[in-house]
């Protein structure tokens, strides 16, 4: 019996430590290069949005005491046109409250990475696009949280993988603009998302420099 008793205990340790194992494996699944790739390149026309603009607005509306505030389920999105553009929504852990990004998401944003400098994506600009479940916190400081949050990733694809910042555009919408609107409090609301917003513009040819005018002869000196 006390033999019986020890193999169940080991086999009850044995499978915790697969269902562990398992569970880390599956927290660990980044996306592929190509999965992004195939969401972003489907380019059609540039986006419409003056992000200048639409982070006033975004702070603006946030901070708004409106009595008649249709609540998170109902409440209309502040960039509609974004829905647009191709879009990749990637899982993107940070620590709570903050904008650092947690180790397991590292995969994740140099699969990113390695996606923007693909040859079929090389061409264009990106919106990297920031966004809160609806919780206790007031949407002013989820608006500000999701924009560090953007901005965070905006800085790491720049500085840690050399994405030119000529491209990346970070835009934080809090709980202005919900990816589940039936679910406001759902985590899908917390996704990160990466939009293909415009061609990169061309840079203008340099002038070649003017050729020096040739130097006038003086006349010959007579004897």
């Amino acid at each position: 019996m006390r033999a019986a008793g020890h193999s169940s205990t080991a086999r009850i340790g044995i499978a915790l430590g697969l269902a562990l194992l398992a569970g880390t494996a599956a927290a660990q699944t980044a996306p592929t290069r190509d999965d992004i790739v195939g969401k972003l390149n489907h380019f059609e026309e540039a986006g419409e949005v003056d992000l200048p603009a639409l982070k006033q607005q975004v702070m603006e509306r946030a901070k708004a005491r409106i009595k008649n505030d249709p609540g998170p389920v109902n409440r209309p999105p502040i960039a509609p046109d974004l829905a647009k553009l191709p879009a990749f929504n990637a899982q993107i852990q940070f620590d709570a409250d903050t904008p650092i990004i947690q180790p397991e998401s590292y995969q994740t944003v140099g699969r990113i990475a390695d996606a923007l400098v693909h040859a079929s994506l090389l061409p264009y600009t990106f919106l990297i696009v920031g966004h809160v479940e609806s919780n206790s916190k007031t949407r002013e400081a989820n608006a500000i949280l999701s924009q560090r949050r953007a901005d965070a990733i905006r800085d790491v694809l720049v500085n840690t993988f050399k994405i030119s910042t000529k491209r990346l555009q970070p835009i934080g919408l809090g709980e202005e603009q919900f990816l589940d609107r039936a679910k406001p409090t759902s985590a899908v609301n917390g996704q990160l998302q990466i939009l293909t917003f415009a061609k990169v513009p061309e840079e203008a040819p340099a002038h070649p420099a003017a050729a020096p005018a040739p130097a006038s002869k003086k006349p010959a000196k007579r004897h």
